[in-house]
């Protein structure tokens, strides 16, 4: 039904979280290389536990390569520089849900790409400057999937 990706991931267990969440939603999952990790990394298996066969997972060489196998759908940037609040956003069936590095975020490039009214927010208070990829995928996901009465859900 979406689309998540992570851009550049580097922590093996925030990966493993997000296969178990896209197992439990239905959502696809594409890694854009580099990745800071192995797939055969503990830490990723230990924390997917036995989600990992249910979930759609496929990896991409770069940006391009993955928009050449998944061209429609409006991409969403999620980053700590978006200008609209995730849940003022109307999410459709087929949507990119686009999150950064842990510690990087997502590039200049690739922000300016997708534009200010695709880069979306969510809110916390200040001084703290992010939350953990798994927990932010989680959030913007979940809100996405009830915006259609959590389809094809149980």
């Amino acid at each position: 039904m979406f689309h998540i990706v992570l851009f550049s991931p580097e922590i093996p267990p925030n990966t493993g979280n997000i296969i178990r969440l896209c197992a439990n939603t239905g959502a696809s999952l594409h890694l854009i290389k580099p990745l800071g990790f192995v797939l055969s990394d503990k830490t990723l298996a230990r924390a997917g536990l036995d989600y990992h066969h249910m979930a759609c997972v496929t990896v991409h060489e770069d940006w391009a390569a993955f928009r050449a196998e998944v061209p429609e759908g409006m991409v969403y940037a999620l980053t700590t520089r978006g200008t609209r609040h995730y849940a003022a956003c109307r999410f459709a069936p087929g949507d990119v849900l686009l999150f950064g590095s842990e510690t990087r975020g997502l590039p200049e490039w690739l922000r300016g790409q997708i534009g200010e009214d695709c880069a979306l927010r969510i809110p916390m208070r200040d001084p703290s400057r992010s939350i953990n990829l798994s927990n932010a995928v989680a959030v913007v996901l979940y809100e996405a999937w009830r915006q259609h009465d959590f389809a094809d859900g149980v």
